[in-house]
């Protein structure tokens, strides 16, 4: 009789240890349930980060767009002169920013360093970049030729031979004073003036 009641004290024994390891794998179960959720979360605190960068994107000012001419439409009627005149004070403005900028960048980056390599690099620097200004400045003085020629009615067409210059030729450069081919010629002579 000793014999069965080993037996009985076995199978308790393994029954015991068996009820354990069923709770830790009902406990993972439960874990592993809540992570996705979590994932989840934090797939939309990222969806939600991404318009923000497209709000801020869409502060820049966007250019204006080509000009869209009626059929039968006069050349530089004044619908075409209010576009021109439209698109070269937003591109005077935007070189005026970018002149103050560049003032502001070098008024505060002003500074000397020891180390002569780096003081090199940065004078390289602003030199390039008043090289850039001083450009645009020229373009700036361009820009308001052009702005003059539009108040009197001569803006579109050309100097040398008084024909029209074009839209797309105005769209593509503002301030352009010259036919295609007035233009065509003038590089001829200067790439043989210059060679």
């Amino acid at each position: 009789m000793p014999k069965k009641a080993d037996t009985k004290k076995v199978n308790t024994t393994t029954t015991k240890a068996k009820s354990p390891v069923t709770k830790k794998a009902t406990a993972k179960k439960s874990l592993v349930k809540k992570t996705p959720a979590k994932k989840v979360v934090a797939k939309k605190v990222a969806a939600k980060k991404a318009p923000t960068k497209k709000v801020s994107a869409k502060k820049r000012s966007t250019p204006i767009s080509s000009y869209q001419g009626r059929k039968g439409e006069k050349y530089m009627s004044a619908a075409m002169k209010k576009h021109f005149l439209a698109v070269l004070i937003d591109w005077r403005e935007h070189l005026k920013e970018e002149m103050q900028k560049t003032f502001d960048h070098l008024k505060n980056k002003g500074e000397s360093y020891a180390d002569p390599i780096d003081r090199a690099s940065q004078e390289e620097e602003f030199a390039f970049e008043l090289r850039t200004r001083d450009r645009e400045r020229k373009l700036i003085s361009k820009i308001a030729m052009s702005l003059d020629l539009i108040k009197q009615g001569d803006y579109g067409y050309c100097y040398a031979c008084g024909i029209e210059i074009g839209v797309k030729r105005l769209e593509a450069r503002p301030t352009a004073t010259h036919c295609i081919d007035c233009k065509t010629l003038d590089e001829i002579k200067e790439k043989q003036l210059g060679g």
